[in-house]
Parts: C-alpha cells; structure tokens; sequence
C-alpha cells in the first residue's frame, strides 16, 4: 500500500495552527507582512477612482494623525476595531477620537447572517484633528477562513457615503489582501466587473494587492449572487451554513490527517481508498477504524456543536408552514408573489419553500482532493443524465430532531410524522452525483408541488 505523502500532513496541521493563533500572534504577522510589502511597492495611498483611496496602515496613520485635504473618510480593516491598534504598532501615534456608535450583529431585526449575534460588525468614530475625518473600523482578519461576504455591505455603503462627502481611503495592515479584497467587491458592484476583471483593474494601479483565497471564493460568491449579499439566495445560504458549523471540506481533511497520523500503522493508510470510502461512507456516522484509529466526532464539526446539545436556533429557517402571522420568513412575507411550496403528501402541510431550496449543479460532484480523479476517467459521468429525485434545502424550524443535535437522522414531518427524508452535517451524494455538505435532503416522491 503506498504511503500517505508527510508534506500534506504537515501543511495541514502548520494550517490549523495557524488559524488558532491570538489576536497578539496575528498583529506581529502583519507587521511581517508589511515589512515584507515595504520596497516592492510606491507609497501609498494609491487613487483607485475618484475620491477613492487604498493603501496601508502606514497611509492611513499619516491621514488620521496630520488630517489631508482630499480625504474625508477612513474605513479600517484590521484585526481589532480599537484605534489603540495604531498606537500599538507606533508607541508614538495618538489619535484622538470620539465614537458615534457600534454596530452588532443580530441588532435591529437585520437579515439572518452567519455572524454570530453580538458579535461587532463595525464601530463608527469621528477622528484626526478636530474630529474632521469620519473613521469606520471593521474587525477583519487576514485568514482565508475569515467572514468577509457578511462585511461587505457595510464597508460598500461606507465607501459610497464617503465619496459622496468628500474622499475615502480604505486600508488595512499591508494594504495587500483584506483592502484589496473591498475595493474589488466596490468596482464588481459600482462597474459590473467580474471578479477576475476587478482584479485585474486594481493590479494596474498596485500590482503587490494579493487577496487571501478565501476572500477570492467569496468574491466569486458575491459574483454569482449579482454583486448583492442577498441572504435568502440558495448560494448564501449554503456559505452561511458552512461558515456557522465550519463545514468546509478542506477543514474535514485536514482534521482526518491530525487525528489519523497519531495512528501506529498511518503509513500503511492507502490515503486514496481510505479518504474517498471515508468521506461518501458520511464522516460523521465514523467512530473508528479497524485499524485503531480514533475519530474525534466534535473536533471533526469545528467544536460547532455537539451530539445531543441543542443548536442555535439563529440558523434555522422559518417554519413555512405555520400560519403567515407568526411567520418571519422573507418569501412568506412578500404576500402578493407566488411561489413553488412542497407539501407532506400525507397530510399537505407546507414542509418548504422555494426559497429554502439550496441548490446545486446537477452531476458536479466536489472535487475534494486531486486523488479522487480517477485514472478510469471523469467518474461521475455516470450521473449526469439522472434527474436529481431528492430536494435539498436548509435547516428549518420544524426539523426537531436537526435542532436536537443528532449529527445525522430522518426527516419526518412535523404534522403526521411521515417519513421526508434525511439529514447528515456530512454530507449526502444526491442521486445526480453531486456531493451537498451539509445536507437537509427530502425525497420529491413523499412530497407535492403547489402555488402558494
């Protein structure tokens, strides 16, 4: 059996390590990332469009400590809101300000986002000499695992106030990944640019910008979604579900390989049998392998939750089958439109929306790892012509046993207890070869369709 490769291993334990530094580890590796932009690049702040300012911190604190007759905003996108941030990294720089207010996640009926509620969106403060300039601070980090879909709206409406008063300069340590990854989400949205072309337009003006790739999958999200966060798209809430429990399928691999390489005989793990039996067996139904290897089922789901603890019920999904009065769902509330309900076809009650549904590509299935290429060709062929016979959708309010904490089970109707469908938090393949993580699956043969 050929051995596991170590590079991977170790690249993917350096990975998690590096995700759980502290805020004080990664205020030191920006300072690295700045002192490593300093002599590739022209000073900054660089003049994107008019009124429209990007640069680093070093542009940043010379605005807000001397004042400049071109700028009237300043949105700041470090790993701490704090303006402290500035004097920790310059003992020399103070800058005074006085706050105008904060924002939080979750406050003032806003739409259901993966942030979690309380968490600081942003903090609004007026700055620099005699309070001239209007400073917005959001906390970001320069992570690929890090939430920036959900900040986006607030920076963009920020830049837009900010151009119309006067000039905004928005930066961030290196003025390289988390401002470079702002300014391309504000010309996709104020030009009608594609990702790669917003890209492009920004590396003429500064060609060192270099957004994290995660920040790069959600720009090509906030792409697909028409340049809007549009929170009841399939494609969010897909995104919103990973980000909230950690799902992403590089992370599960990740894990495997730190909770497998402490196994006696891992050299002997073929990786391509055992990771693609492992992964379409359903992660979570693993408890250990007759090898002796152990499986941390908390761990393998990002300490999100845990077997038989309740869930947060901030990411469910309206029941759409309760009355239109005690129904917050956005699709309900819209009233005078129709949409596509499916119904228990035993006793009719609406078990979803159309807007619930998350939809997928037919036969793409997830390329998790190159080895799961196989050499007898494109595998999943095989599926393409199938029509999908099953509904995925997001976790609703009437799914007791999800809410629960079971990491997988039925789905059976609420009213009359008929059976639906199925649920894992790993995954299930749908019957068109595509691999939906996680996955809310109900059968279309147990419900109908109708207008309502």
């Amino acid at each position: 059996m050929k051995a596991a490769p170590s590079i991977g291993r170790a690249g993917f334990v350096a990975r998690k390590r590096n995700q759980a530094r502290s805020a004080s580890l990664l205020f030191h590796r920006e300072r690295e990332r700045e002192g490593a932009r300093v002599g590739r690049s022209p000073a900054m702040p660089y003049l994107v469009r008019d009124r429209l300012f990007f640069g680093d911190i070093t542009a940043a604190a010379e605005v807000l400590k001397n004042g400049s007759p071109e700028i009237t905003h300043v949105l700041s996108l470090l790993s701490s809101a704090s303006i402290s941030f500035f004097s920790d990294w310059r003992s020399e720089i103070s800058i005074p300000t006085e706050e105008i207010r904060k924002v939080f996640a979750g406050a003032d009926g806003s739409p259901r986002k993966s942030l979690a509620p309380g968490k600081l969106v942003c903090s609004l403060e007026r700055a620099g000499p005699e309070l001239k300039l209007v400073r917005m601070a959001v906390p970001l980090r320069d992570t690929e695992d890090e939430n920036l879909l959900d900040h986006l709206d607030v920076c963009l409406d920020f830049v837009d106030q900010g151009r119309k008063e006067g000039g905004v300069l928005v930066h961030c340590f290196a003025g390289v990944s988390r401002s470079a990854a702002v300014i391309i989400a504000y010309l996709m949205r104020t030009e009608h640019k594609s990702m790669e072309d917003a890209l492009e337009s920004l590396r003429e003006i500064c060609e060192s910008v270099s957004p994290n790739d995660g920040f790069l999958d959600q720009l090509s999200l906030f792409e697909e979604m028409g340049f809007k966060v549009d929170t009841e798209n399939p494609i969010y809430k897909r995104f919103r579900l990973k980000v909230k429990f950690g799902l992403d399928i590089r992370s599960f691999y990740g894990l495997f390989i730190v909770t497998l390489s402490k196994a006696p005989n891992w050299d002997k793990i073929d990786d391509r049998s055992f990771f693609y039996n492992c992964l379409f067996a359903g992660l979570a139904s693993i408890s250990h392998m007759d090898d002796g290897v152990q499986l941390d089922q908390e761990a393998l789901l990002g300490h999100s939750y845990k077997q038989g603890e309740k869930i947060d019920g901030s990411i469910f999904g309206a029941d759409p089958g309760l009355p239109l009065e005690s129904n917050s769902s956005e699709e309900v509330r819209k009233g005078n439109q129709h949409t596509t309900a499916y119904r228990c076809k035993k006793c009719r009650r609406i078990v979803a929306l159309q807007g619930n549904v998350v939809s997928h590509v037919p036969g793409e299935n997830e390329t998790f790892f190159d080895w799961q290429k196989r050499k007898s060709g494109n595998w999943s062929n095989r599926f393409q012509e199938q029509e999908c016979s099953s509904l995925f959708v997001e976790p609703l309010k009437w799914m007791t046993s999800v809410e629960d904490g079971a990491l997988e089970g039925k789905l059976s109707c609420i009213k009359c207890d008929a059976r639906l469908g199925y649920f894992n938090w790993s995954g299930i393949q749908c019957s068109c070869g595509s691999w939906i993580t996680p996955a809310f699956q109900i059968h279309k043969s147990k419900v109908d369709i109708s207008m309502v």
